[in-house]
């Protein structure tokens, strides 16, 4: 679902702090669908509470693990759980890259069938794999599908940008709710809106 870039930042640069940000940040050219959903869903799991640096070193070791680095569902089945654990999937982890698998066997993430869901039946859909939960499948919206308007308030980077830059003193479900309350001027554009915030995070404050 493309959209209008030069429409998004007149309205996200109503709000004065989001301004600020893009402008420290600049200006993002707009970016084409991943179309790959199973392979954003094998990223997810196997980066999952890990570092950035961490979660791409292990990935890598994972696509060594088949010919050209292509996962291949029924490739990915006949893996042994030795095998796995040797690139430093847990087995927790493991039984997750295994369930992306199977429901990828079945045809059940075809793009062109996902991108036909609206974005509380992808959720629904998305979040029924062992693993995925709805972070997971936030980031495949934002990132292999382009949808415009996702607020992934759970996501630890999204909260650390806004508490700095929105000086905002709390935590948790009231976190979350003034959150929710200040992306309400960014709709329907909060995706972008979350790339300049994580775009900002290392710097934390602009």
């Amino acid at each position: 679902m493309s959209y209008d870039y030069e429409s998004a930042y007149k309205i996200l640069k109503q709000d004065v702090v989001m301004k600020k940000i893009i402008i420290a940040t600049g200006i993002f050219k707009p970016e084409r669908r991943r179309r790959d959903i199973y392979g954003s869903l094998l990223r997810s799991v196997t980066g999952q509470q890990l570092s950035v640096k961490a979660a791409a070193t292990i990935h890598n070791r994972f696509l060594d693990l088949f010919p050209n680095r292509n996962p291949e569902p029924s490739k990915v089945l006949k893996l042994s759980s030795d095998q796995l654990r040797l690139v430093g999937l847990s087995g927790q982890k493991s039984s997750y890259v295994i369930s992306v698998a199977e429901h990828a066997l079945r045809g059940e993430l075809e793009f062109k069938n996902m991108v036909k869901l609206d974005d509380d039946e992808l959720i629904q859909k998305l979040t029924a794999i062992k693993g995925i939960g709805v972070w997971s499948a936030q980031m495949v919206m934002m990132f292999a599908l382009q949808r415009p308007d996702v607020f992934p308030v759970g996501d630890l980077g999204i909260q650390i940008s806004m508490k700095a830059n929105y000086v905002i003193n709390l935590e948790g479900k009231s976190l979350q709710n003034k959150m929710h309350r200040i992306s309400e001027s960014w709709r329907p554009y909060r995706t972008l809106a979350c790339r300049h915030l994580w775009a900002a995070k290392d710097g934390a404050k602009v």
